[in-house]
This record gives structure tokens, sequence and C-alpha cells, in this order.
């Protein structure tokens, strides 16, 4: 059993020598996929799945601490998702709650709560929002933590944002039409004032955003790991990085 560790120990440094700190990404994006068929197929329950993913999370921003990463979204709860029983998400809405509370806790990591709060059960909401200030004046890593999200909702909030701005600024609605621009939008969306996503990570094996940062990811690379999330392993992060560093990024031109 040690022989396979000792060899992906070495292939692991392997790859992280050969990794450019020029080509390293800003901001990863990732798509946390894959809990409750990760617990499907022990026979566990899906909170196990959601636990055991919620565990993993650390890792990965120390992964990202490592070679230089700026910015981490972490998809952890889709608006589709609330649609789940009541049982199975008021287990998952609990984890989230501790998870990100942990990561507030470590003082490592400036933590911001990106998603439709309104959504959220009141105490949710009150538990991420607290969380997120106890971390204002943090200076590590920025880790967007992404719950209750939905790009295509984000898009619309941005939208209504800007309308309010300038509608209580006294525009007519025809000087918004005629002001309105790509630019307006950036200026609204929940990650306001961040870099866009360079890379994003899907963990399943799922080749598909299903939502995730649908404005932000214009530009992005996109990698997508057959491993369930919570067994996403540091030589899969590096693998990822890797195949991001290889390729040639024209972003549109």
């Amino acid at each position: 059993m040690r022989l396979p560790h000792l060899l992906y120990g070495l292939y692991e440094r392997r790859i992280a020598a050969s990794l450019d700190p020029a080509q390293m990404p800003r901001h990863v994006g990732v798509i946390l996929d894959g809990n409750r068929r990760w617990a499907r197929n022990l026979g566990e329950s899906a909170a196990t799945g959601h636990q055991r993913g919620a565990d993993k999370i650390a890792d990965l921003l120390g992964w990202s601490e490592d070679i230089g990463v700026e910015v981490v979204t972490l998809w952890m709860l889709s608006t589709d998702n609330l649609t789940r029983s009541a049982e199975e998400l008021d287990a998952l809405l609990r984890i989230i709650e501790d998870a990100v509370d942990e990561l507030a806790a470590s003082g490592r990591w400036r933590v911001q709560v990106v998603g439709s709060l309104d959504l959220l059960p009141r105490a949710t909401a009150d538990a991420l929002c607290a969380a997120q200030e106890r971390t204002r004046d943090v200076e590590g890593l920025h880790v967007n933590v992404a719950i209750g999200y939905g790009g295509r909702r984000e898009i619309a909030d941005a939208v209504r944002s800007f309308l309010r701005t300038h509608a209580e600024r006294g525009a007519s609605l025809d000087e918004l039409a005629e002001q309105f621009d790509v630019e307006h939008i950036a200026e609204h969306l929940y990650t306001r004032g961040q870099p866009d996503p360079d890379l994003v990570i899907r963990t399943s094996g799922e080749q598909r955003l299903g939502g995730f940062l649908l404005w932000q990811s214009a530009h992005s690379e996109f990698y997508f790991c057959e491993a369930y999330w919570p067994d996403f392993r540091r030589v899969d992060f590096l693998r990822a990085v890797r195949s991001y560093a290889a390729r040639e990024r024209r972003l549109g031109r």
C-alpha cells in the first residue's frame, strides 16, 4: 500500500516543479460536485458525502495558496439545490454554515458570500454574513463561497442593481437604455472588483458549467476532473493547473 502513495508523492512533486509561476491563474473557480454520488457508492447518507466534501475545502485553499492564487470561488450550493428534500437540505445547510465558520475562524482567508441570501433561511444567511464580517480585514487568499448561487440570477440582480442606482439619481428609462453597457453589469455583479476566473474546475466527470459564473467565465479555461469532490487530491489540482498553464490564452483576440 505504501508504494502507490510514494509514487503519487513523487509524481506530485514532479508536476509542481514543472509549473511556471508566471503562468499561474489569479482566480480559480471550483464546482464542488459529486458528494452525493461518492456517498451512494459507499452506501452512506448524502449528509456524509456533503460533510466529506466540506472537509476537503481547506486542503484546496492551501494548495491554491502554495501556487500564488489570489481568489478562489467555491460553488457550494446552487439555487437548484434549494429544491432538494427538506431533510437533505437542512443537513446540507448546517454543514455549509459550519464549514464557512471554520474558514473564517482560521484567520487565514478573507471570506465573501456570493449568492441570493434572501433565498436562504434567515439563520443561515445571518451565520454566513457574520463569518464574512469577521474576515473583513484579513489580507490572505480571497475566498468566495457561492451559496444560493445561480449565474442567471446574478446577472438579473446586477441589472436590477444598476437600474435602481440610476433611478435614484433621477435618470429616465430612455436615459438608462441609452447609457447601458456591458461594463455596467460587471460593476454590479457579486464579484465586482475581482479578476474574472482564469480557470474553472468541475469535479465528478460532468462537463458543463450549470450556471456557474456565467458572466465572469466568458474567457475562462475549463478543466473537468473525473474524481468526485471528496476524492479530489492535490495531484488532481496540479494536473488542472498544469493543463491551464499549457494552453494558449487569446482572450478572444
